[in-house]
Order: structure tokens, then C-alpha cells, then sequence
């Protein structure tokens, strides 16, 4: 980082390979068009690289080039005149795609693949249901696998309301699994 505001374009470079893939998957839980997410993305390194001379330190890179994402693909939906579309079956579908999600992956028989499906695709809307707040910090947590003081740093919050959101977001995704998986309310699965 020391070096890429010292103007070492190779540093910066090295920076753009280190955070692309979770930067882009970041963006691609607010931007939902693939090639829109890229040039968001693209957009965001810009961004990060013209302000790399006020970045201070006090916080982690990533977590300054994450507000960075967030904030520019905010705006471009602002610039596009949609908010954060709801979730559809393709989304679904990509929900088995994601590295992060082999734990949902049974591929020894098609009832398994099917559940695996319905598990993702009431995730997906589960989340997308959710207020923008706990959406935030649930996919900080478990997509991008932030610690609660960088999740508290990155939403300017104290650190009991960041829990207060991912616990209540969590609770919200269970409640709509329940009847999925045939657990009931009281107890985990």
C-alpha cells in the first residue's frame, strides 16, 4: 500500500489482483448484471487509485476499497435510476456457483441438488428482503468474511449494533428456512 501511494503503479497493480475477485463479488450482491459489475468494479479501482494520497491507514486497505465498491455501485444504480433489484431465478442459480458454497453442495443424488437450489434461492430472497442495514453486514460477515470490528468500522456503527444487525439478518434467513428444513423455531439446524 506504502508503495502504491508512492506512485509505484506495479504495487497498485498488485493490489487490484490481491482484491478484484472479492471486490467484484461484492459489488455483484448490489449490481446484478455481470457486465454492469465489472465496470462498477473497474470504476471503484479507479476511484481508489485518484484517492490512494488521502488514504490514511486507519483503517485496513479492503476496508477502505470496499466503502470505496459499495459507494460507487450505490451510485450507479442512483445514475441508472433503479434501486438494488430483487432476486430471480438465475440468481438461484448462480448461488451454486459460488466458491464459498460447496458446504451446500450434496451432487450425490438429484433430491440433495434440488434442496441445495431451494436452500439458495429462499436465501437469496431472504436476503433481498432484508432492510439495506442488516443486508450490509450479513454480507460482510458471511460472504466477505469481515471481523465485527472491520464490519463496525466499515458501516461507521458501534461494534453491539453490528451484532444487533447480523444476529437479527440471520434470524430473519432462519425464519424462512424453517419451514424448508422442517426445524422449528427453537432450535438450529
Amino acid at each position: 500500500m506504502e508503495r502504491a501511494q508512492r506512485g509505484e503503479k506495479h504495487a497498485f497493480e498488485l493490489l487490484v489482483a490481491k482484491y478484484q475477485r472479492k471486490l467484484v463479488r461484492l459489488i455483484s450482491r448490489i449490481v446484478r448484471d455481470p457486465a454492469e459489475v465489472e465496470d462498477v468494479a473497474q470504476e471503484a479501482f479507479i476511484k481508489a487509485y485518484r484517492a490512494l494520497p488521502q488514504f490514511r491507514g486507519e483503517s485496513a486497505f479492503y476496508t477502505w476499497l470496499y466503502r470505496i465498491g459499495v459507494n460507487t455501485a450505490k451510485n450507479f444504480l442512483v445514475s441508472q435510476g433503479r434501486r438494488a433489484p430483487t432476486s430471480t431465478e438465475k440468481d438461484a442459480e448462480e448461488a451454486e456457483t459460488f466458491d464459498d458454497a460447496d458446504q451446500l453442495r450434496d451432487i450425490n443424488t438429484p433430491e440433495s441438488l434440488l434442496m441445495s437450489r431451494q436452500v439458495a434461492a429462499t436465501v437469496n430472497a431472504a436476503m433481498d428482503r432484508l432492510p439495506e442495514e442488516l443486508r450490509t453486514a450479513i454480507t460482510l460477515r458471511e460472504v466477505e468474511g469481515m471481523s465485527y470490528d472491520e464490519i463496525a468500522e466499515f458501516m461507521n456503527s458501534p461494534i453491539g449494533t453490528v451484532r444487533s444487525r447480523i444476529f437479527r439478518a440471520r434470524e430473519a434467513i432462519a425464519e424462512e428456512l424453517r419451514p424448508l428444513l422442517g426445524t422449528q423455531k427453537d432450535k438450529r439446524w
